[in-house]
């Protein structure tokens, strides 16, 4: 079983729908989960947020959070996740927002990500990544996978 099939597992188990709002994958993760049949049962929607302005629009990212922490930074993972919470039946929402490649700065390198998490009752965590200079293909896809993850051990699984 993939990480996908058992996410849809896991989600169906404890009634749970899903979101996303990403970035740097523009919609992969909700593709990855749609790839399984049976994902209309768990997935919700998807926001693909990847410029600023539709981060601001369709998330309700602060204008105030993207000047003061740039658009790869925990602050915004943090309220993209919470606005697709909120902008969504789910109960659970997961966004990523990074530095994919080719190029980056000294300040925000090639492969970081930042990941929000939010659940319904639960206070939303986000966290950094450091997948490193592997290729965009390479960093999208180990992206994809985290989310995933991060998702999966949300529901207990």
């Amino acid at each position: 079983m993939n990480r996908a099939e058992a996410l849809l597992a896991a989600a169906r188990a404890k009634g749970a729908t899903i979101a996303t709002a990403e970035s740097c994958t523009g919609g992969m993760i909700g593709a990855a989960i749609t790839d399984v049949a049976g994902s209309s049962d768990i997935f919700d929607r998807g926001f693909v947020t990847y410029s600023n302005a539709a981060k601001e629009a369709m998330l309700g990212v602060r204008p105030g959070t993207l000047a003061a922490h740039g658009a790869v930074s925990e602050a915004v993972a943090r309220e993209m996740a919470e606005g697709a919470l909120r902008r969504s039946g789910a109960m659970l929402a997961v966004a990523v927002t990074g530095i994919a490649g080719p190029g980056g700065s000294e300040h925000k390198p090639e492969g970081r990500v930042c990941f929000g998490l939010a659940r319904k009752g639960h206070p939303t965590v986000a966290e950094t990544v450091e997948f490193g200079p592997r290729g965009r293909a390479a960093v999208r896809r180990a992206t994809v996978d985290h989310a995933l993850d991060l998702l999966l051990g949300a529901l207990g699984g």
